[in-house]
């Protein structure tokens, strides 16, 4: 059972409370550069992505978001570092919400001044504490950006906001170390109701960022914490999406939204390439709205019967292919045509 949090709104997005877990992402373009930026975003859309965050690095990064906002139908997040007054410009130009560290915004004076902004407009902050923005007295009393670090750093941030009665705030204390994050959000979910985002801070590479987030974000929201998450990858942010759906959908928390790919580990007795065909159909599926299972096996005898449950499946042998459906073969193919039978085969499946 999640925890109890209360609940707040990106924009029409609802998070924490009884609201879904939330999928986010963060571009990866020149926020400055509007028509790429547009162009990522509808790909993250298309993905299911529902928040997207965006570098707010100087003046004519927050006023483009103005323009952005007009190409994109998801929330906008806009990702604020060391000028209180990008936090400012960015929400006259229409941001969503923003996303701020603890150890850099600046003085308590400038915090007050971009909470009561907000305040106005209505949109929430999400103070986000890393090992990269602890406050120095916390490192100093820590002995570096321990978990308690991390959780004491953003509570004196939202204390702040608090004392003027802005209370639409999300709390993330990412660590780029697994235990650390685990420790740090187990830590400030006994303290706060607030919504958690969830993420474990510069994962890594589409291998390692996958394993480490996870097991840092899996075993977080298996707890029953977190409101909302990103998977930090370095790669294209669309793959942070799928990964964070898979996760989500293996957790029992958000029904998939696209095929399920079961495919066979692979051994001796196979004799077709299906590792090119997985990875293809991979990539072909996840354009596909469809929430079924699909199983892409490499022998032709035992191929259907493993994979029984599977609403489509392919098992290859020599030069060939059956197609079946609910572990029933339903037709025989060459291998070259394989993957085109399969891909109609899951167009006709009706859900």
């Amino acid at each position: 059972m999640r925890n109890k949090t209360r609940k707040i709104k990106v924009g029409d997005v609802s998070i924490g409370g009884a609201a879904p877990v939330v999928v986010q992402s963060m571009t990866n373009t020149d926020t400055r550069d509007v028509e790429a930026t547009v162009a990522q975003i509808k790909r993250l859309e298309d993905a299911g992505c529902e928040i997207a965050r965006v570098a707010v690095v100087d003046e004519a990064a927050a006023k483009a978001i103005f323009d952005i906002k007009k190409g994109i139908t998801i929330p906008l997040i806009a990702d604020i570092h060391f000028d209180y007054k990008l936090a400012l410009e960015s929400l006259r130009s229409g941001a969503d919400g923003l996303r701020i560290n603890p150890g850099n915004i600046g003085s308590k004076s400038r915090v007050l001044e971009v909470a009561k902004a907000v305040l106005d407009k209505g949109a929430p902050i999400r103070v986000g504490s890393n090992s990269g923005s602890v406050l120095k007295k916390y490192l100093e009393k820590f002995g570096g950006p321990t978990p308690e670090a991390l959780v004491e750093s953003a509570l004196e941030q939202v204390a702040i906001l608090e004392e003027v009665g802005f209370t639409a705030i999300k709390i993330s204390v990412k660590a780029s170390s697994v235990l650390d994050t685990i420790s740090a959000y187990r830590l400030i979910s006994k303290r706060v109701d607030y919504p958690l985002h969830l993420g474990v801070t510069e994962a890594g590479t589409m291998l390692s960022g996958t394993v480490k987030s996870s097991l840092g974000i899996g075993m977080l929201l298996a707890e029953g914490i977190g409101d909302t998450i990103r998977i930090s990858l370095t790669a294209d942010p669309v793959i942070e999406v799928r990964v964070a759906y898979e996760m989500l959908s293996s957790l029992g928390l958000r029904k998939r939204i696209t095929p399920e790919l079961i495919s066979c580990p692979t051994c001796g007795r196979m004799e077709y390439d299906l590792p090119g065909l997985v990875m293809r159909l991979e990539e072909r599926m996840s354009s596909i709205k469809k929430p079924i299972t699909v199983a892409v096996m490499g022998c032709v005898v035992n191929g259907p019967g493993e994979a029984k449950e599977a609403d489509i499946g392919v098992a290859g042998g020599k030069g060939q292919g059956i197609i079946f459906r609910k572990g029933k073969i339903v037709a025989k193919c060459k291998e070259s045509e394989i993957e085109k039978m399969l891909i109609d085969e899951i167009e006709r499946f009706e859900v």
